[in-house]
């Protein structure tokens, strides 16, 4: 008879089970003690060491340009964000952390207008949306409204908006007005049926730091001290001879003069191009008509798109392959006696160009006899001897909202980009928008339906095959002797 033999409860094998679990609970308790820890500690971290921006346009990360001018601060900058509890953007809360965590200058505040009813009132008149903003330094602030943010801007191609966020753009420029005591100054000339500046191109002109303020040259000596530059918007009637002279002794001592001016309905700006003859520039009579389909807009012959030549003001548009328009501009020929300067054709035409002698009383767009042959500068840079600069638009209507908008916010940019070379861009002034619009993959038909038969009939294939045969490879193994 078989003889059972019973363990006795306590021996040496339970007592080393009991170790080994005892052991493994306090391995866990011990693992679970450090992750706790560790997730405490890196909650306290500041937002921008703990999260990554792995966006294409880099929508959660601050560029080196904010970071040199929060650096420099040397004031309290309190940055209020007006919001509702539990409407809080997601992205702009990111974007605040970091602002908040670059300097101790900084301090984000929340007032949530439900508590504070009438807290944004003693900053602004308008409407304030939930995760709007308001930057305070000492006696001086400024608004930024959710709009401001969030930009929206018409394409006039496929008719629909381009959204881009410029959170980072508004802060930064905010901050920046909000510390300095001296903001450039430009000087619009008025006295010759100028045009009013356009609201979009005005809003970004404050935007970037910058005061205007009115110059008649028929009540002063010279141009003022202060002026870091005198723009000239498109003039319906020509300046002076005496103004001219002015302008001419402002840029050749080392002033900057911006000018946007093309035909006109009435007569010759005779004196006012005199500024370009001085450089060796010749502004043609007529409007130029471009005869290449690639290079004018649907809107006619007479909507210019110029190439871009390479230069600082056109170059952040060559990258991002924008097309600036160019609406009934005068033809500039660059002769080459430049008077001492140094001429930069930054928008040219093709080949094909012509300018109609008609002007404004065109009936159509065909070449007459008489009419001058391309190709043309619509767009020149001269650096004077003295150190002055000048940059020359040859359409006075390039800066309309309309245009902009067709050539999806590039004229404003390329404005923009023009002013920045005059006056000396900072820091704040360099930071652009950056997009939210969706770029899609289009394929052709033919092409979508290889993907297809590949994604669903020759991959699926290829892994059945592949499976089968380790199946049968391990099999095969197994059934050799050893």
């Amino acid at each position: 008879m078989k003889k059972w033999n019973f363990r006795k409860p306590g021996g040496t094998g339970d007592r080393n089970a009991f170790r080994g679990g005892s052991y493994s609970l306090t391995i866990t308790a011990v693992v679970l003690a450090i992750l706790i820890v560790v997730n405490i500690f890196v909650s306290a971290l500041p937002t921008s060491v703990t999260k990554y921006d792995i966006s294409a346009s880099k929508l959660y990360s601050i560029t080196s340009n904010t970071k040199v001018v929060v650096n420099a601060l040397e004031e309290d900058v309190t940055i209020y964000w007006v919001v509702q509890s539990g409407q809080e953007n997601e992205v702009i809360e990111n974007l605040l952390g970091k602002y908040d965590s670059l300097s101790d200058h900084i301090q984000v505040v929340k007032k949530n207008p439900d508590v504070y009813p009438a807290f944004a009132e003693q900053y602004t008149d308008e409407t304030v949306q939930n995760n709007s903003l308001i930057v305070e330094c000492g006696e001086r602030s400024r608004f930024i409204g959710y709009d401001d943010i969030y930009v929206q801007e018409a394409d006039m191609y496929s008719y629909s908006y381009n959204t881009s966020f410029d959170g980072e753009g508004a802060i930064t420029s905010a901050i920046d007005y909000v510390v300095s005591e001296e903001l450039p100054q430009i000087y619009i000339l008025e006295g010759h049926g100028e045009a009013d500046l356009p609201a979009s191109f005005r809003e970004q002109i404050e935007k970037e730091n910058m005061e205007t303020q009115p110059l008649s040259l028929l009540t002063v000596d010279e141009i003022p001290e202060d002026a870091d530059c005198v723009m000239i918007y498109a003039p319906a009637s020509d300046i002076s001879q005496e103004e001219k002279e002015l302008l001419a002794d402002y840029t050749a001592r080392g002033g900057k003069l911006f000018v946007a001016a093309g035909p006109v309905q009435d007569g010759v700006l005779e004196n006012l191009y005199g500024l370009l003859a001085d450089y060796g520039v010749e502004a043609n009579e007529g409007i130029v008509v471009e005869g290449d389909r690639e290079h004018y807009s649907f809107q006619g012959p007479a909507s210019l798109l110029p190439d871009m030549n390479s230069d600082t003001i056109t170059d952040s548009l060559i990258e991002e392959n924008y097309y600036p328009t160019m609406p009934i501009s005068l033809g500039l020929t660059v002769t080459g006696n430049s008077g001492g300067g140094t001429v930069t054709e930054l928008l040219t035409t093709s080949d094909t160009a012509y300018s109609k002698l008609a002007g404004y009383g065109m009936t159509d767009y065909e070449k007459e006899d008489g009419d001058i042959d391309g190709p043309f500068a619509l767009a020149v840079s001269i650096d004077t001897a003295g150190e002055g600069k000048i940059v020359w638009f040859a359409s006075s209507y390039f800066l309309e909202d309309l245009y902009n908008a067709t050539s999806s916010g590039a004229n404003s940019n390329l404005g923009m980009n023009a002013l920045s070379s005059l006056i000396g861009e900072t820091e704040a002034m360099a930071i652009r928008s950056k997009s939210l619009n969706y770029h899609y993959l289009t394929i052709s038909d033919s092409a979508a339906s290889l993907l297809k038969t590949a994604m669903i009939g020759v991959f699926p294939l290829l892994y059945l095959g592949i499976g089968v045969w380790v199946v049968l490879r391990r099999r095969r193994l197994q059934s050799e002797p050893v």
